[in-house]
């Protein structure tokens, strides 16, 4: 599982992954790295990646707030700002995150590491988390939904709320009683042309929904993007359906535990500044106990 939601050009971890043939990426992320696995001294990179010179990121080319071919996304700057501490080069391989993406770039060795997959994922073999997120509600402001903290909550009932079609909060939704007056957004889109995300946040200006419901990263990116921002609440507080928060680390291949070791230590001795990168696009992180993580608590870890 990548992301929980891509739905603006990449759709969630848990529903992209579903498109993604397991058995196929499996097969070839276990067939070659067994073989380099074996041939591992313990130290040399040079057995495990592409070119230990250069940091060749898997990305999905059209994928904002994450990534694009502009390089103005927050993975894209994290990995630049990876590249740098490293002292390598930064190149990217990119293919859309669709079906086999992980076969066609990771395990295709065109590129070395996934920025922003799930912890837990078994897809790949996933470095340390480096930031911990949540589903969101957007509302605007002086909507009185600023404060809703749950989908549980009453005021919500009868109101029109934005989802993503298939998305683990349409299931919370669901047990809440609130699917009837839902607007959904599909899940499954052209990410060259279209855009869930960015159509929901023009309902909600619009007046057309109520409230709407979106992968954190991506609600706190198109949040601050309005004037005035929308409000977001991360949903943490959920207490039926699926657990809408989660830890994001890094994808590498099986077999590569010294290039796993080295991005662990990268992220522990910059998680500071890794904050930094993600606060500037809005993305709302969250410590352990599910506290928001400000400028003034930079250096906290997920």
């Amino acid at each position: 599982m990548r992301r929980p939601e891509r739905s603006s050009t990449r759709c969630s971890a848990l529903e992209r992954n579903a498109r993604i043939s397991l058995l196929a990426s499996l097969l070839v992320l276990g067939g070659p790295g067994i073989a380099r696995a074996q041939s591992n001294d313990g130290s040399d990179l040079s057995i495990e990646l592409v070119d230990p010179k250069v940091l060749r990121v898997c990305a999905d080319p059209r994928n904002m707030p994450f990534s694009n071919e502009k390089g103005e996304g927050f993975e894209n700057k994290l990995a630049q700002f990876f590249a740098d501490k490293l002292q390598k080069k930064l190149d990217y391989a990119f293919f859309p995150q669709a079906t086999g993406f992980v076969r066609m770039t990771l395990g295709a060795h065109r590129c070395d590491v996934i920025l922003g997959f799930p912890q837990g994922d078994d897809l790949v073999q996933g470095t340390n988390p480096y930031y911990r997120t949540a589903y969101a509600l957007i509302a605007k402001p002086g909507s009185g939904l600023e404060d809703v903290a749950t989908l549980e909550d009453a005021r919500l009932k009868g109101k029109h709320i934005g989802i993503v079609a298939g998305t683990p909060p349409a299931t919370n939704m669901a047990l809440a009683g609130l699917m009837a007056s839902a607007k959904p957004y599909p899940l499954m889109i052209d990410t060259r042309v279209d855009s869930s995300a960015e159509a929901m946040i023009n309902d909600l200006e619009a007046g057309a929904i109520d409230a709407g419901v979106l992968w954190g990263p991506m609600a706190g990116f198109y949040a601050k993007k309005q004037n005035p921002p929308l409000h977001i609440t991360p949903l943490v507080k959920e207490t039926s359906g699926p657990k809408l928060v989660y830890r994001i680390g890094m994808g590498v291949r099986p077999a590569d535990q010294n290039w796993k070791r080295q991005l662990n230590r990268l992220i522990q001795e910059n998680q500071g500044e890794i904050n930094r990168i993600l606060l500037d696009y809005g993305v709302p992180l969250l410590d352990e106990q599910d506290h928001s993580i400000g400028a003034e608590t930079a250096t906290k870890s997920p």
